[in-house]
């Protein structure tokens, strides 16, 4: 299992959030995209912080009663950034999820720049696989 990648299972085409895009946009990238989470990168492509649901909800709720939408990501996204290396061993992210509280992690490069996420169903999927080509090889 030590062999199996980060690269492997990630997606490669996860919702990109600027930072000085307004919180409602980013909401619809989220919702549209169906993930519970992304990645903010700067102009070059580096991550300097993550935007999660649970930070919009509070903004959304404010911005519903004021009837204003003038937040921007850079102002509630979180950081520092949990990310890991597409070089990354699967079993090892798997035991740092145990630990760890992120669902979705941003995948980058040794510079920073976004490559991709990969989140808690996407490693279990990759375990699971494994342990099945397993099963299959003792019979």
């Amino acid at each position: 299992m030590e062999s199996l990648q980060v690269s492997d299972y990630m997606n490669t085409h996860p919702v990109n959030i600027g930072l000085e895009m307004p919180v409602a946009e980013a909401v619809e990238l989220l919702l549209d995209s169906k993930q519970s989470g992304g990645p903010v990168v700067d102009n070059k492509g580096k991550v300097v912080g993550f935007l999660s649901e649970q930070d919009c909800i509070g903004n959304m709720i404010a911005s519903s009663y004021y009837r204003e939408q003038i937040c921007r990501v850079s102002e509630i996204m979180k950081t520092p950034v949990v990310s890991v290396k597409p070089y990354m061993s699967v079993l090892e992210l798997a035991q740092k999820l145990l630990k760890d509280k992120p669902r979705v992690y941003p995948v980058v490069d040794d510079d920073g720049v976004l490559l991709g996420t990969i989140n808690r169903t996407q490693v279990l999927k990759a375990i699971d696989i494994q342990l099945r080509s397993g099963y299959q090889q003792a019979s």
